[in-house]
């Protein structure tokens, strides 16, 4: 797991609905709206691979 600048862990696994960073990666990503990405994160919860296979099913 990579660590920030401050020594946290970063936990890629999953995706934080309000970060707006994170939800804008993911957008371009999958390449859908911001809103299907929030969505998507409240319908599966916060795990990359449940966003994205909610966003697949939606596609």
């Amino acid at each position: 797991m990579a660590t920030t600048t401050r020594g946290r862990a970063q936990d890629r696994e999953r995706v934080a609905g309000g970060q707006e960073h994170e939800v804008k990666y993911e957008a371009d990503k999958e390449n859908v709206s911001k809103d299907e990405v929030r969505s998507a994160v409240k319908n599966a919860g916060n795990s990359r691979d449940k966003v994205e296979a909610e966003l697949e099913k939606k596609s």
